[in-house]
């Protein structure tokens, strides 16, 4: 066959090669997406959480205020604040005008005597009136209440301004027996009714010997619980513990006795510990006195002193203010 022929079948794949398509540049491959994760079922949704209510933002408190005691209850009701003044004695036998100043100046609203500095009722009566005081009291023995010392006293007072005769001792043979006890209460009783034309009561102020079992039974008691509730019970709260006995409870005992209230601390470790700085339940004392106890007066006295006097008195003040009272 002649050459040409040949040539065919390459002419052929040539044709077939042109024939063909033109290669498409190839395509960009786009990233392979990762692969859906199915969808969790959502778990159901839950309320929320009512927030707490907000308490109200604590005021900042000097440091020294946060380690007193927690706060007291505000006072049932109104109790005048008062101060003996045989916690400033020496001071009042110098200057008689300028310590009722001071004790005017502290914030107390009256005082209690122990004795009048030679001073008549008129005298006293003007000096306190000048200065806004009122009398809480007067500690008088029991033999001013007696015979014919009964009518003076009674005029004494009525001039000065005070309805409150506090007898704060016995002489020994009216409290050696039980007998001798319950003998001085029926002139306590007399006493009582006789001052009740003039709106004044009498009254005892305790010790701590009152508080030791004499015959089987506690002084306190005899005289109490033998006495009309006209007889006040003036209650001293350090003196009672002096002698192993919380008087606060007899507050309770006998409602309605305790009308003045003597304020005073006691302390195992300290003896010259202020108000508040020893070993009296105040927060339990102030209740009852507030309750059951009719309390008219709380009278502060100290005794034992760490600072002079009157600075002492002024402090009790400032801590009785920070209870409340």
């Amino acid at each position: 066959m002649p050459k040409a022929k040949k040539g065919k079948p390459a002419k052929r794949k040539a044709a077939k090669k042109s024939a063909r398509k033109p290669a498409r540049p190839a395509a960009k491959r786009a990233p392979k997406k990762a692969p859906k994760k199915k969808a969790a079922t959502p778990a159901p949704k839950k309320k929320p959480a009512k927030p707490a209510p907000k308490e109200p933002a604590a005021k900042k408190v000097p440091a020294q205020a946060k380690a007193a005691a927690p706060a007291f209850a505000a006072p049932a009701r109104k109790i005048g604040i008062a101060v003996q003044l045989y916690s400033v004695r020496e001071d009042c036998k110098k200057d008689l005008p300028a310590v009722l100043k001071a004790v005017s100046d502290m914030g107390y609203e009256g005082v209690e005597f122990a004795g009048y500095y030679e001073r008549s009722a008129q005298d006293l009566r003007g000096m306190l009136d000048d200065l806004g005081l009122q009398v809480a009291g007067t500690h008088i023995g029991l033999d001013t209440l007696l015979g014919d010392n009964f009518a003076k006293t009674v005029e004494f007072n009525q001039i000065l301004g005070n309805k409150f005769l506090i007898v704060p001792g016995l002489a020994k043979e009216r409290t050696a027996t039980k007998a001798a006890w319950l003998e001085t209460t029926a002139h306590f009783n007399s006493i009582a009714e006789k001052l009740k034309p003039y709106g004044m009561w009498t009254g005892y102020h305790n010790h701590h010997t009152e508080f030791t079992p004499l015959e089987g039974e506690l002084p306190w008691d005899t005289f109490f619980g033998n006495t009309s509730p006209d007889v006040v019970m003036q209650v001293d709260t350090g003196n009672a513990l002096h002698g192993g006995c919380n008087v606060v409870p007899f507050v309770s005992k006998y409602p309605g006795r305790a009308l003045t209230v003597h304020l005073k601390e006691y302390s195992k470790t300290n003896d010259k510990a202020l108000i508040g700085e020893g070993d009296v339940d105040w927060k339990s004392a102030f209740k009852l006195c507030e309750g059951v106890g009719a309390t008219q007066w709380y009278i502060v006295e100290q005794e034992s002193y760490a600072f002079p006097p009157l600075e002492c008195i002024a402090k009790c003040r400032q801590k009785l203010r920070s209870m409340g009272r």
